[in-house]
């Protein structure tokens, strides 16, 4: 199944990946566009997870994880980029907030530097800090708090400190693999604003397993099953005509 759109940001053509001889994705085709949220569904296993990662090249670093096909970004082939470099221009938030416990906030903010040698002037640093935390909407809480640890903060707080991380080293597009799925209501409501917020400024591919979460915030998604896509297109659309049975079943809980 191929989707193409005009001037894609993003554009996976014919993706397959592996773990050792077992096939996880299979010639997956799609194309996303800049200022766009876009969700990832299926059931457990059909490969959600492995796709993102193979966009920002983590896939690869699992033991006996490989990948084919190309991954074009401003049609440039990722595989042909450095993985840092790579890893600047696709930032990636996991599941379980996961701010480094060593850090203070201001530290986990800007760790993408300090982690890759990359130096800055402190007024420069103290700019991207301040920025970061004000894009995920987390500045006016942390602010007179800078220099305690990351840990110090809420669940919910911790994940928008480590959207902030991701942030800050202004990413084109950034992964979200089920970022509230450790998190109460509250705090699921408040990580679901900053995402449509955060679409201004960049593009996000998101996992998650919750349909109504989809429909709130997404603009596209792409169903996946048993490692194909299955469809892809207007969030709108899929919920209301779904195109493929197996999409109208999942949508239903007939399985997942």
């Amino acid at each position: 199944m191929s989707i193409k759109t005009e001037k894609p940001l993003l554009q996976l053509n014919n993706l397959s990946a592996y773990f050792h001889d077992k096939r996880i994705l299979k010639d997956v085709n799609f194309s996303v566009e800049n200022s766009k949220v876009v969700s990832i569904m299926g059931p457990s296993g059909c490969g959600k997870t492995t796709l993102i990662r193979c966009v920002n090249r983590m896939h690869e670093m699992s033991p006996g994880g490989t990948a084919a096909g190309s991954i074009l970004l401003d049609g440039e082939d990722l595989n042909q980029l450095n993985t840092i470099t790579v890893r600047r221009k696709i930032g990636m938030v996991f599941q379980r907030p996961n701010p480094f416990p060593t850090m203070t906030i201001y530290e986990n903010v800007i760790a993408g530097y300090l982690l890759n040698g990359i130096k800055i002037p402190k007024k420069l640093s103290l700019e991207i800090v301040e920025d970061s935390l004000s894009k995920a909407a987390l500045w006016d809480e942390v602010k007179d708090s800078l220099n305690k640890k990351g840990t110090y903060l809420s669940g919910g707080q911790q994940q928008r400190l480590c959207i902030a991380r991701a942030l800050a080293m202004n990413p084109e597009i950034l992964l979200l693999d089920e970022p509230t799925s450790a998190l109460d209501p509250k705090a699921t409501s408040r990580i679901e604003e900053l995402v449509v917020q955060l679409k201004k400024n960049v593009t996000i591919l998101m996992v998650t397993h919750n349909i109504a979460q989809a429909a709130r915030v997404s603009d596209d998604t792409a169903f996946m099953y048993l490692g194909e896509l299955v469809e892809y297109g207007s969030t709108k659309e899929m919920f209301t005509v779904p195109k493929d049975k197996r999409t109208e079943e999942y949508l239903t809980g007939k399985f997942g």
